[in-house]
């Protein structure tokens, strides 16, 4: 389990109000970060990914030799990254003899890791072996367009789970008006057979048509790669259903309460009928004992009485 610390200044509780579960959720930022070991194709892939998610990434250059995703006891470390960077996403790169040119992309609940998907890198092509008119290069904040073409991202449970993974990864911000000149690329996703998928990135160009919709072409701009599948791990059932749970659009109704616009807010209050007979009332109280206090007026008449017949007589 991981210890957070109460805030003790004004700045740390800020932050932590930030990070804190919203209605609305900020876009969610992508840890980049690799192991002990990685290749040259590896370190070009994960620095492609962080340009294409620049604004919404955190790129780690050190080695990470704890960091072990599909063990429980690798995943410490990457917890404790996802705290301190606030990012909800991660992309972890590895190379071995067994598995080459590893990428595991994963997915953050609370900062514990929700689901993994690893794949092997494939017949790379960076950015920089495409040769296209810079002036359509897409734009940082732009949103893309994602294409899955396959039957195999309905029937296959590997390819549907990736194709969760990388729509969750590659989104951007979630917006409710688009306009069209902000959509200038599309991710096109091929699924070649059961495991393995074309990855490629394309800019949109838009040319007349002769009507009111433009007519569009795709450039590729890179990059472009295959990936093939290698293992998968889903969530846990508590934990899906805890990060399904959707929270309320509209706040609670308050009963009772209503808005006049000369008083304001008013409230009704309900106070059951009280029966005053039946009430426990203390007796020891001086105001409760009758017979003192009529035997003190009596004994005082009495008192006069005998000063005035004193007086008469003499």
């Amino acid at each position: 389990m991981l210890k957070i610390r109460t805030p003790k200044t004004p700045k740390a509780k800020r932050a932590l109000v930030k990070r804190a579960p919203k209605l609305v959720e900020n876009a969610k930022k992508t840890l980049i970060l690799h192991g002990t070991k990685t290749s040259n194709v590896l370190n070009a892939v994960l620095g492609q990914i962080f340009h294409l998610k620049k604004g919404l990434a955190v790129k780690f250059s050190k080695k990470n030799e704890k960091i072990t995703p599909f063990e429980r006891s690798g995943e410490a470390s990457l917890e404790f990254f996802s705290v301190k960077t606030d990012c909800s996403l991660f992309v972890f790169g590895s190379n071995s003899k067994k598995r080459p040119n590893n990428l595991i992309f994963g997915r953050m609940y609370d900062h514990h890791i929700y689901d993994l998907v690893e794949v092997g890198v494939e017949n790379f092509k960076p950015i920089e072996s495409f040769k296209y008119d810079k002036n359509i290069a897409p734009q940082q904040g732009s949103k893309p367009f994602f294409t899955f073409i396959g039957e195999g991202f309905e029937s296959v449970d590997e390819l549907k789970h990736l194709k969760e993974v990388l729509l969750d990864h590659f989104k951007g911000e979630v917006v409710e008006n688009l306009n069209l000149t902000g959509v200038d690329r599309v991710y096109l996703c091929t699924a070649i057979s059961s495991t393995t998928v074309l990855f490629k990135h394309c800019a949109i160009r838009l040319k007349k048509s002769g009507t009111s919709i433009p007519r569009i072409e795709l450039v590729e701009v890179g990059p472009s790669m295959d990936l093939v599948v290698r293992r998968h791990r889903l969530p846990l059932e508590g934990q899906m259903k805890q990060a399904m749970k959707a929270a309320p659009t509209q706040p609670n109704k308050i009963k009772n309460v209503s808005r006049d616009e000369i008083q304001g807010k008013v409230g009704k209050i309900y106070i059951p009928d009280q029966q005053v007979g039946g009430l426990a009332l203390s007796t020891k109280m001086k105001g409760f004992k009758r017979k003192r206090r009529e035997g003190k007026l009596s004994n005082d008449m009495r008192d006069d009485l005998s000063k005035k017949m004193k007086i008469e007589s003499q």
